[in-house]
């Protein structure tokens, strides 16, 4: 896997490849990071599987929100920081844009470099301890139920998220799943050089993640099945004989009704409205908030 890797992230430096290439190298380097479990306890069905998104789905809001909260109070970077960023995100998820691709290029060159430098070890344990402090107590038991329905069946579980591969990770092991799919960056000489591997995952590197890890696990797709609540994650939805939409968009609810999918909300309607508001702004953050914000910062020569 390291020389796998190592290829990959060769390949993967700005302006070398196109979005369609950095969805597959990401998706390729995300299922090689993923962890591999034990058989279940019970009865195993090797060739069924589910995949769950997490923002929204089986957490609320955005975890890269919430890990970017974490690093702020642990002086990574400023609360300053992000906001002019989150209202820049927000405007552009609220218009259906991600912006102009100088904008995208930005957020993807700039998306992990708050932690150029820093050891692996660092920030894996940095992600636990926020884990705990603030995502916790934002996992939908409803989710976690159908979670663990596909446990008892035999079935492995993985989380496919644009949260970074290590936080991912600790997400689905304090869950009590299979592993996860996620952004993977690129570490020399176990530091963090900033830079991702390939694109975030987002989209359809999803997709490109769920097809390589069914090659590598022998998964039969048309038996697993897949959860989210966005619209982005359509490609991903597609590729699994189920598909579920969990606290769904309003996109992908009317997709979901027209192809038969099944709909599970837990939100109640105070909840909901609760969290509508800066669920926009904070789903725009797994596009990249840290980036961003880090931009801002230099742009404004804000200080650490």
């Amino acid at each position: 896997m390291p020389r796998l890797l190592s290829r990959m992230r060769r390949s993967a430096r700005p302006g070398v490849v196109d979005q369609t290439t950095r969805a597959h190298v990401a998706g390729a380097a995300s299922a090689a990071a993923a962890d591999v479990a034990p058989p279940p306890s019970v009865t195993p069905d090797p060739t069924a599987a589910a995949f769950f998104d997490v923002d929204n789905t089986m957490m609320m809001g955005a975890s890269l929100f919430w890990f970017a909260r974490g690093l702020a109070s642990r002086k990574y970077f400023t609360t300053r920081d992000m906001a002019g960023f989150v209202w820049q995100q927000a405007k552009f998820r609220i218009a259906g844009s991600e912006g102009t691709p100088e904008d995208v290029h930005a957020i993807r060159e700039n998306a992990l470099a708050f932690v150029a430098g820093r050891s692996v070890d660092e920030i894996v344990q940095a992600s636990g301890e926020i884990y705990d402090e603030l995502m916790a107590a934002r996992i939908w038991s409803g989710t976690r139920a159908l979670a663990q329905q596909h446990l008892d069946a035999g079935q492995r579980v993985w989380l496919v998220t644009a949260t970074p591969i290590e936080l991912a990770s600790i997400i689905a092991h304090r869950l009590g799943l299979t592993g996860a799919l996620g952004t993977v960056s690129e570490i020399v000489d176990g530091k963090y050089t900033g830079r991702l591997v390939g694109e975030m995952m987002h989209g359809e590197a999803k997709a490109e993640a769920v097809l390589a890890l069914a090659e590598r696990e022998g998964l039969d797709l048309a038996r697993c099945t897949a959860y989210s609540d966005s619209s982005n994650d359509l490609p991903m939805l597609s590729l699994t004989g189920t598909a579920v939409a969990v606290n769904p968009d309003t996109e992908l609810r009317s997709v979901a009704r027209a192809r038969g999918w099944a709909v599970r909300d837990f939100r109640t309607g105070r909840k909901a409205a609760k969290i509508g508001v800066p669920t926009v702004a904070v789903a725009a953050l797994s596009g990249g908030v840290v980036g961003g914000a880090l931009a801002l910062r230099r742009r404004n020569k804000f200080p650490w």
